[in-house]
């Protein structure tokens, strides 16, 4: 019998199963507020059976937004809007997560699914419409089509540190249950640790125990400012797929610090730079996660195309990862795991009452009709 939907220990929070839907930026805010759009998208993964819904990437700071459409978590008036969608996410089940990010040099670009600055004057002012210098570790563009950057100051990167606590401390007051430290796909954090794109000279570059410094000042900040019977992940690329990157064994190092220093899980995904070479396929990123759990010796999360109940019993029952996380299997079924346990022989009459309310009494006498139990 898998262990996927047995429940999982994280700090003194527990999981109910071992499915967790991932961050997926929307594109959807107005001044960085939360609003209807992503009450709806969050909201559905908890009548979906997710153990652990995480929001999207919200910026610390209105810098640190990849898009002027990107939610954030600066101020209280946002935590505020958030703690609706927690409360709703709790009501049905499921656990409440938030991603604390900064976009770092990828900030301040265009909304992906228009793919271009083309808004009329009219949709500026309806979107709230906003351009700015992003801020980096060296000032550095990420790419032709990226702004240029202008290089973070000591004292700078001391206020970003204080930035991510405060975040943090709202997340917090808006009713997460698990904050989640962007340092992942290339945005500041991983800039920082990744010689691709830190080129500083001073305590904050060259070497891997440099590079790591300013990332560990905000995990160990984060840590103290997030209560400690609360769970803290860490999103890594466990890889930049670059010759001249980050390796596994680099970023196995920079999570056993940051385990040490107070997070609980590793969430586990590559890439971030231009020109990696990656090749998307189903589970293509699980064997990352087995191995930062292996080199590091932390438990982790793993994502990447796990489109199928089969490979998501046999990543948890093989020890490849202690969670499985979708997002785009998670748009296109909404339903995932409570599909899975079907899927997989759970039809006895309790597995029903999986669903929500009032939902599984129809659903359980549709497949009566159907022949499924």
């Amino acid at each position: 019998m898998t262990k996927l939907f047995e429940p999982y220990p994280l700090a003194e929070l527990t999981l109910k199963n071992r499915f967790v839907v991932a961050p997926m930026c929307q594109y959807s805010a107005q001044h960085g507020m939360p609003n209807d759009w992503h009450f709806v998208h969050l909201g559905r993964f908890a009548l979906g059976g997710y153990a652990l819904v995480i929001a999207e990437a919200s910026a610390v700071t209105p810098k640190g937004r990849i898009t002027y459409a990107d939610t954030g978590i600066w101020n209280d008036e946002q935590a505020a809007e958030w703690k609706r969608i927690t409360a709703f996410l709790h009501a049905n089940g499921a656990a409440a997560g938030i991603q604390l990010a900064h976009a770092g040099r990828k900030a301040s670009t265009a909304l992906p699914w228009r793919g271009g600055f083309n808004e009329t004057a009219a949709e500026k002012e309806t979107y709230a419409f906003e351009s700015w210098t992003p801020e980096a570790p060296s000032a550095e563009k990420h790419g032709p089509n990226f702004v240029e950057p202008s290089e973070l100051s000591v004292e700078e990167i001391a206020q970003l540190v204080e930035d991510f606590a405060a975040a943090a401390r709202r997340s917090d007051e808006a009713g997460f249950d698990v904050v989640e430290i962007h340092a992942a796909h290339g945005y500041l954090l991983n800039q920082f640790l990744s010689p691709i794109a830190n080129h500083r000279t001073d305590d904050y570059g060259g070497a891997l125990e440099n590079r790591m410094r300013f990332p560990l000042e905000v995990v160990k900040a984060v840590r103290a400012a997030w209560p400690k019977h609360k769970p803290l992940f860490l999103r890594v690329s466990a890889t930049d797929a670059l010759p001249e990157g980050l390796t596994p064994d680099d970023v196995a190092e920079f999570a056993k610090q940051a385990h040490a220093a107070g997070t609980d899980m590793v969430h586990c995904s590559s890439g971030g730079f231009a020109g990696a070479a990656i090749t998307a396929a189903p589970n293509y990123q699980v064997p990352l996660a087995a191995a930062i759990k292996q080199k590091a010796g932390v438990p982790t999360t793993a994502v990447g195309l796990i489109v199928t109940p089969q490979d998501a019993a046999k990543i948890i029952d093989d020890g490849d990862a202690d969670l499985v996380a979708m997002a785009r299997g998670a748009l296109d079924d909404p339903n995932f795991p409570l599909h899975a346990r079907r899927a997989l022989g759970f039809t006895t009459k309790d597995d029903y009452a999986a669903w929500p309310r009032q939902e599984g009494y129809a659903v359980q006498a549709m497949d009566k009709v159907l022949g499924r139990t």
